[in-house]
C-alpha cells in the first residue's frame, strides 16, 4: 500500500501536466500563450495585493513588539490550565488568525524550547493544522478581487478558527492528556 502512495505521489504532478497539455492540444488552445496571460494576469494581482500584505505584516510585528500577547497570556493563564492548555500556546492561539509564518515561528519556539514529544508541542502542532490564517486571506484574496465588506466572512473564518482550536484541544486532551 506504501509503494503506491509512493508512485501515485511521483507519477500525480507530470501526469496532470501531461492531461493539461493533451486536452489543449485536442482543442487546439494556444497552450503556451494562454500560460503566460495567465502569469501576466498573476504578477499583475501580486502587484494589487502588496499593500494588504505590508499591512498585515506591520500590524502583526507591532502586536508581537508590543508584549500584548505575553500580556494576554499571564491574564488568561488560570482558564487556561482549567482546559489541560499550556500557556506557552496561547500566542499561537493568537498569531494563528494573522499570519501563517508568524504562527510557524511560533511553533518551533513552542516545539525547541519544550521538545518533540512534549504535550505543548502536540497540541500547537493539532492547532495550526487545524485553523487558518483567516486575516491573511481576507487581506490578500479580497484585497485581489476588491471584496471592502468582509463582515460576514471574517465572523465566519474566526469562528471557524475558534472551532478548530477547541477540536485540537478537545483531540489532544483525548490522545494525549
Amino acid at each position: 500500500m506504501n509503494n503506491l502512495l509512493n508512485l501515485i505521489s511521483l507519477w500525480a504532478l507530470p501526469a496532470i501536466l501531461i492531461i493539461v497539455l493533451t486536452c489543449g492540444l485536442v482543442k487546439k488552445v494556444p497552450v503556451y500563450e494562454e500560460f503566460t496571460e495567465g502569469a501576466k494576469d498573476g504578477f499583475k494581482v501580486a502587484v494589487k495585493i502588496i499593500p494588504y500584505l505590508v499591512a498585515i505584516i506591520v500590524g502583526i510585528s507591532m502586536f508581537r513588539a508590543s508584549g500584548a500577547i505575553d500580556m494576554i497570556a499571564n491574564f488568561a493563564s488560570p482558564l487556561l490550565t482549567r482546559f489541560n492548555i499550556p500557556s506557552d500556546t496561547l500566542p499561537l492561539m493568537i498569531v494563528r488568525s494573522l499570519s501563517g509564518s508568524g504562527a510557524l515561528g511560533i511553533f518551533s519556539d513552542i516545539a525547541n524550547s519544550a521538545g518533540p514529544d512534549a504535550y505543548s508541542t502536540k497540541l500547537a502542532a493539532i492547532m495550526l493544522g487545524s485553523s487558518e490564517t483567516t486575516f491573511y486571506v481576507l487581506a490578500v484574496y479580497f484585497g485581489a478581487i476588491g471584496i471592502t465588506k468582509i463582515r460576514y466572512a471574517l465572523i465566519i473564518g474566526l469562528l471557524a478558527d475558534f472551532i478548530g482550536i477547541a477540536a485540537a484541544v478537545l483531540v489532544c486532551n483525548l490522545m494525549f492528556a
